[in-house]
């Protein structure tokens, strides 16, 4: 059966704590040989965009959005997410955009998710993430595959890179697909690579928001859907 490597989680400038440019992103995926990347910036397709008008075939616009209670991740986007919305809001609006949705770092106790505010949104959820490399202990993703397996709902996986040498460490192999119900009908049937980043790889993220506010003309321009 054909497979394609999938980066599920990454990042570009336009999140507050990433200084990648959309066009190295787009070189490092071509470099490591992958053959789509979900581009999830922090509330902003800005990154998204500009990448897939680099590749367009290799790019699948996403965004990870912070609900009042935790963050999740989509892909098969058109348009924009506001941040700080509520859990069933943010997933309305996606749902009317046909996205396939998952939950970044669900069990991470540093940026998870509080157990009964997942409980409610599962049935509007189309996965987990239940491998993120940047989690700090191993624990956390493995709680997030034992609570997938036990509501019988497939995991996402993702690097979730911000700087681009953490680009591939978490990958998902599957059956290609084109469209967020591709992706429904074959993501039972993907398989992960996936590895740990340090827990150094943190600093990156801060020393991107350092530079960021000492230097604000250096931040992107806004989004556009």
């Amino acid at each position: 059966m054909q497979t394609i490597q999938v980066e599920f989680h990454c990042h570009t400038v336009y999140s507050k704590d990433s200084l990648v440019k959309p066009r190295d992103l787009v070189d490092k995926a071509r470099q490591i040989g992958l053959d789509r990347l979900i581009v999830t910036d922090h509330n902003s397709m800005g990154g998204a965009f500009a990448c897939k008008e680099i590749d367009p075939e290799l790019v699948i616009l996403g965004e990870e959005i912070m609900t009042t209670q935790g963050e999740l991740l989509a892909s098969f986007m058109t348009e924009e997410i506001p941040h700080d919305l509520s859990p069933m809001e943010t997933l309305r609006r996606l749902r009317e955009q046909g996205a396939f949705i998952s939950v970044s770092h669900p069990m991470d106790v540093h940026r998870g998710w509080k157990k009964e505010d997942l409980l409610k949104i599962l049935p509007h959820v189309d996965a987990l993430e239940t491998f993120n490399s940047r989690c700090m202990s191993a624990t956390y993703n493995e709680e997030a595959l034992a609570f997938a397996r036990e509501h019988n709902l497939p995991g996402t996986v993702g690097s979730d890179a911000h700087v681009t040498r953490e680009l591939g460490r978490a990958i998902l192999e599957l059956p290609p697909f084109n469209s967020a119900d591709e992706l429904r009908a074959v993501i039972r049937d993907a398989r992960p690579v996936v590895r740990l980043s340090s827990p150094a790889i943190h600093f990156t993220s801060r020393y991107a928001v350092l530079k960021k506010k000492l230097f604000p003309r250096q931040r992107p321009p806004k989004s556009r859907n």
